[in-house]
């Protein structure tokens, strides 16, 4: 099962995700007219989309630092990927509206700078009144992680780009999803393994109290946060043998995919 609290390092999770958006935006202002042509993989979005709201997810956490904080906390950051799956047309419309038009290189420059002093100003315990839930700085920033990998990955993927992944970030983003997935499946009748960075356990059913257990999926960080983010197919993920999975309730495939 998943931890009741799985602890981040805010430090480090900060220095991640600002780390993780340099390379980003690096890496976007040497792209040419083709290649922002492209099709990104995510629905009718091009590169060039795809790149623009990822500028608008370092300014948006700006601009929430810049209102009034919450009164408490509502959500979780392992609550964090169900509260948000409803929400993703709304947000593509606002990163639209917030930064369509403008140069890529010069969205970049404003949203990190917007978000360098938004970050300067407030400490992890700050409650931002979101639309998914009100959230502290400490936790949504480990969403921010989440984010910046993944579609770090989809622009690599879509760019023929070799954008670096901060490790990190990358383990937050897996440790996230893996926790997201013992939440919406709890039980222990199946352990997943994401080596270096996760183990939960999942799925109703016998639980083992012993030696290794009867059901088992086994794959690497990327490969999981594509599954668990609808990128990659389960059953393509197995045939290409990116998944090892052993024991008659180990096919995740009804699970996932956990954030669109």
């Amino acid at each position: 099962m998943a931890p009741k609290t799985r602890r981040y390092d805010a430090a480090k999770i900060r220095a991640a995700v600002t780390a993780q958006f340099g390379h980003v935006a690096d890496a976007v202002a040497e792209l040419t007219p083709g290649q922002l042509a492209r099709p990104s993989g995510l629905g009718d979005w091009t590169v060039g989309d795809l790149a623009a709201h990822i500028a608008w997810i370092a300014d948006s956490l700006g601009a929430g630092l810049e209102r009034p904080p919450a009164a408490v906390a509502e959500l979780s950051v392992t609550e964090w990927p169900s509260a948000t799956a409803s929400l993703a047309g709304r947000i593509a419309e606002a990163a639209k509206e917030t930064l369509d038009g403008g140069p890529l290189p010069e969205l970049f420059a404003r949203a990190g700078e917007r978000l360098a002093a938004g970050l300067a100003a407030n400490r992890g315990d700050r409650v931002l009144s979101l639309w998914t839930g009100a959230m502290t700085l400490a936790d949504f920033m480990v969403t921010r992680a989440v984010e910046l990998v993944v579609h770090t990955d989809d622009l690599n993927r879509a760019a023929g780009l070799d954008i670096p992944i901060e490790r990190q970030a990358l383990a937050a983003c897996t440790r996230l999803l893996a926790d997201a997935l013992a939440v919406s499946a709890p039980g222990a009748s199946v352990e997943v393994r994401i080596p270096p960075f996760a183990v939960v356990q999942c799925v109703a059913g016998p639980r083992h109290t012993r030696g290794t257990p009867p059901n088992v999926v086994e794959t690497d960080p990327l490969t999981w946060i594509r599954l668990a983010t609808g990128r990659t197919q389960w059953a393509e993920a197995v045939s290409a043998a990116r998944v090892s999975a052993s024991g008659e309730r180990a096919d995740l495939s009804a699970l996932l995919p956990l954030l669109g």
